[in-house]
Formats: C-alpha cells, structure tokens, sequence
C-alpha cells in the first residue's frame, strides 16, 4: 500500500468550473492550471468536471480528459476521473473515484475489470467499516472534514474525529483528507491519520502554488 500513500499526498482535483476565475476560456484554463500543478509537485489528479458551470458536451469532455491524462503521464502522475467508469476506461485513465450516491460499490468494482485503481468516498464511520475488508478499494476519501465552497451537493463536515475514528478501529486503508483543506490545517489532518489531503480551491485559486503545494505536503 506504500506508493498508494504516497500516492495521496498532494492530491489535485479540479475541472474547467473551478478555473473561471482567471479569465482564460474553460479549457486551457484547466490545462494551465493543471500544469503548474504538475510542475510544482502533486501527487495525483483527478478530472471532476460537474455542476452548472462544468462543460456539458459529451465530446469536449473526453478531449479534455485526454489532455489532462496526456498531461499527468508526461511528470509519471496518476490521473483519475471522477465517478465516471466509462469515460475512466475510455481515455485509459489510472483511477476512477466514486462517492457513496453514486451506485452499489460491488457494480463499479465489477465494471472496472481490474483496469483501474479505485477511491470511494465514506462520509461515515459505519460506511468505513463496510468496505474496509474491499481488497478492490485502494484508498478512501474521507470528508467533508472542514466545511466547502467548491462543491454544491457537499455533505455536513465530519471534522479531524471521523479519520481518527477510523484509524481507532484499526482499519489500515490508505486515507485521504478532503473538504474545506488548506495549506494551514494540512499538518492537523495527517496527524489525525490521513496519509494526505485533497484540495481543490487551496491549488485552483492559489496566488503561489508552489507555496500552496509545500505547505500541503507539511514541508
């Protein structure tokens, strides 16, 4: 589990909504944005492109996935998709990460066929005690820990209890921290038990991401 871990140390997740900011049309807003990322050091990135601002052609999304893959493959980091297997499966992605409202975890280990690396999210103790015996599952989201502007649909925070909680009942798993992250409580969330953290608005709107990136690593 070891490159899983390390895997998790800075993870990146972002899509064209979480760039609009600068100024620059959706795509190569992203593809700036993921690439300074890249150079200064994450770990992983995952593709999420949801919500009202997100690309709604099927087409433009699976080009851009492409890019970005094209991207992480040329500084050797995994790129995953969010939620979608097919689209995961389809651009020759590393991973794909699903959340619990998504579908029976058992339908998504099956339709990966073993091609892809799997993260599942758990907002709750009893949901980590569920799939913790999944040898399928690599890793587990946990969170929201602190509170989130960057997703609409985002559960009540969980805070720094749940990854204890977790590590208290002895499940060995690969965790990753995510919700309302900055590069100021990243320290507090590996020592509650997390093997890393994952950001989106602590990187995107990032005014030194190169900063941003150390700090999160606990440098």
């Amino acid at each position: 589990m070891q490159d899983i871990r390390k895997m998790l140390t800075v993870y990146f997740i972002a899509g064209t909504q979480d760039c609009q900011h600068l100024g620059l049309l959706p795509e190569p807003a992203l593809l700036s944005v993921l690439e300074t990322a890249l150079k200064c050091g994450i770990s992983c990135f995952q593709f999420r492109e949801k919500g009202k601002n997100a690309l709604q052609d099927p087409q433009k999304i699976v080009q851009l996935a492409q890019k970005c893959r094209e991207l992480c493959r040329q500084y050797h980091v995994p790129f995953f998709i969010n939620d979608d297997v097919d689209l995961a499966l389809a651009v020759q992605a590393d991973g794909v990460h699903v959340g619990q409202d998504d579908r029976p975890i058992a339908q998504v280990i099956e339709q990966c066929q073993g091609k892809l690396l799997l993260g599942l999210s758990v907002n709750t103790l009893p949901q980590a005690i569920a799939n913790a015996a999944l040898q399928a599952v690599d890793y587990f989201g946990v969170g929201p820990v602190f509170p989130t502007q960057s997703k609409a649909d985002a559960k009540a925070a969980v805070g720094l209890k749940l990854l204890q909680q977790i590590r208290q009942q002895g499940i060995e798993k690969p965790l990753v921290a995510i919700g309302g992250i900055t590069p100021a409580t990243a320290i507090s969330i590996r020592q509650a038990g997390a093997d890393g953290v994952a950001v989106i608005s602590a990187i995107s709107r990032s005014t030194n991401i190169t900063n941003s990136i150390q700090q999160l690593k606990g440098q």
